[in-house]
């Protein structure tokens, strides 16, 4: 069990980390444009993924309200 507990710590700092990254990406592009290297077109992404979710109507709204739960839930019990 101890096995298990270490690494949904491991999987909780590296979507930390990933979200972190994602937020550098948004912030480097608004402020530099898309021509930065490695963080490419962060923004048109996000943008495509919102799009896709909203042409979907409910099926995305549900998709959104689990990934919204998800994250909450991580941040409360971590």
């Amino acid at each position: 069990m101890n096995f298990l507990e270490e690494l949904k710590k491991w999987l909780v700092e590296i979507t930390e980390i990933a979200l972190l990254l994602i937020a550098l990406g948004i912030a480097v592009e608004i402020l530099f444009g898309e021509g930065v290297p490695f963080f490419g077109r962060v923004v048109a992404n996000l943008t495509g993924l919102i799009g896709m979710l909203g042409e979907n109507g409910l099926v995305g709204l549900i998709a959104l309200g689990v990934i919204v739960f998800l994250f909450r839930r991580k941040r409360a019990v971590a």
